[in-house]
């Protein structure tokens, strides 16, 4: 379970196999822990990408706008693909629910 916030408006890509996937990237804050001698008083954060397969989580990530925050549940992946002639990686989130989040 994630919470964070939506970085930019979700796209939609099709697939070769002409099935539909919605992405998005999610700003999540790191928990406040140890200051890094050079990281000062800034928020650190992670952007983690987040892969909606579902019809449901399709619908529900192309309804958020930007700096919308939402609670993403879900499982981790990696994903392999070819780039520039050779094997490359990535890992995402694989919502299966998403819930708007209000602060």
């Amino acid at each position: 379970i994630l919470v964070g916030r939506v970085s930019a408006a979700p796209e939609v890509r099709e697939l070769p196999s002409e099935d539909e996937l919605v992405t998005f990237r999610l700003i999540v804050a790191r928990p406040p822990g140890r200051k890094d001698a050079d990281s000062g008083h800034r928020t650190r954060v992670d952007v983690i990408d987040i892969a909606c397969w579902s019809a449901r989580t399709r619908r529900a990530a192309l309804r958020l706008e930007p700096d919308t925050v939402v609670q993403v549940e879900g499982s981790l992946r990696r994903r392999f693909f070819r780039a520039g002639g050779g094997a490359a990686s990535r890992y995402e989130v694989e919502a299966h629910s998403l819930k708007r989040i209000t602060l």
